[in-house]
């Protein structure tokens, strides 16, 4: 097998991967296209109605944010000055 001819079988490997890979992308832009169509049609894209969305829990105390704060404050004092100090 000379050179010429490997070459020449290299670009048909090539091609035709090249080939494979472009019509296998066509085909998924159609399946995506036609899905988007067929969920646009039968009206999943719309959104919820507010009165089906549920409430929001209730805010925590400043209280609270205001100890864990403190604790987490104390720890990175500690901290600081067994290891760094």
């Amino acid at each position: 097998m000379t050179i010429a001819e490997m070459f020449e079988q290299s670009l048909m490997v090539t091609l035709s991967g090249m080939g494979v890979v472009f019509g296998f992308l066509v085909i998924l832009i159609i399946a995506i296209t036609l899905t988007g169509k067929i969920i646009h049609a039968l009206g999943w894209d719309k959104p919820e109605p507010a009165a089906a969305k549920a409430p929001a829990p209730p805010a925590p105390a400043v209280q609270e944010n205001a100890a864990v704060a403190a604790a987490i404050t104390a720890a990175v004092t500690a901290y600081r000055t067994r290891n760094l100090g």
